[in-house]
């Protein structure tokens, strides 16, 4: 008689209340007969264990087979301190801020606000953008778009080699990443601050290009100090950000169309930083009570 592996073993022949010895010590093995002690007569004989689960016998399948259960582990659920998914609201375009009541005195260092500010090379731009950000009660983003054009490390369009399409394409790409972020960070709660040098007589790199990747909720502020204040900042920048001072004074002279455009204007000539901001600041609250037509 065959046994399937894992079955249990038949039980040994009993004489008296001890084992046998046949039933320990089985002789050899020869095909046909049965191994092991015959059982005693008058006794009924001991059945054969069951087959184990899957078990076929040489002779082949007398039945269907039922496939052996399986136990599905049910995963343990998962512990409360886990981070799960965190939905985030779509960045959409910036609508106009609100005014306050003719009551009360805007407060834009507590307004989630976009903000771009515009200015020459040299104007200060970035320190004070940097510095109002730092200072702020809600959280505030800086995002500056040399900083988003020097992404391309590899191929990278420098204007200084001259404005031709790669890098007017490379401009285009830069200012729309930057519009895109504005706009999910500003969807999430999160003030943003901007920074480009904007010609006013550049329509097709201008404030509609801006306007039309982050919303006409976006406040501009143009910062224009002295020509000799912006040759002597440009004198300490190093890299591609250093132009030659003719460049210089080409992109200032430029800027001075943003007179009588009716944006507002800092000339932050005589201005530290933290000056500057809170010009900044006050300049905003203006803007929120009675928002510029750009």
């Amino acid at each position: 008689m065959q046994h399937a592996v894992g079955s249990p073993l038949p039980p040994p022949h009993q004489s008296g209340n001890g084992w046998s010895p046949a039933a320990q010590h089985p002789g050899p093995h020869h095909p046909g007969t049965h191994q092991g002690p015959a059982p005693h007569q008058g006794s009924a004989p001991v059945p054969p264990p069951p087959p184990a689960p899957g078990f076929i016998p040489s002779g082949g399948p007398s039945g269907p087979v039922p496939p052996a259960p399986q136990h599905t582990q049910v995963p343990p659920p998962p512990a409360p301190e886990t981070t799960g998914h965190v939905p985030l609201p779509p960045g959409g375009p910036v609508g106009m801020p609100s005014a306050p009541p003719a009551t009360a005195t805007p407060d834009p260092a507590a307004t989630t606000l976009a903000v771009l500010l515009i200015g020459p090379a040299g104007a200060g731009k970035t320190s004070v953008a940097k510095y109002w950000a730092d200072h702020r009660r809600v959280p505030t983003a800086h995002i500056s778009l040399d900083d988003v054009r020097e992404w391309v490390r590899s191929g990278f369009a420098d204007p200084q080699s001259g404005w031709n399409d790669n890098s007017e394409a490379q401009y285009r790409l830069a200012r729309r990443t930057c519009g895109f972020a504005a706009r999910n960070f500003l969807a999430n709660g999160i003030s943003c601050i901007l920074d480009d040098a904007v010609f006013p007589d550049r329509p097709v790199v201008g404030l509609g290009g801006w306007k039309r990747h982050v919303g006409p909720g976006l406040l501009p502020v143009v910062l224009l100090p002295g020509l000799e204040i912006v040759l002597e900042r440009n004198a300490e920048r190093t890299g591609n950000r250093r132009l030659t001072d003719e460049e210089v004074a080409r992109i200032h002279g430029r800027m001075a169309g943003w007179y009588g455009s009716g944006l507002p204007i800092i000339d932050n000539s005589q201005l530290d930083v933290p000056q500057t901001a809170q010009i900044l600041d006050d300049v905003l609250a203006r803007s929120i009570a009675s928002p510029p037509t750009w």
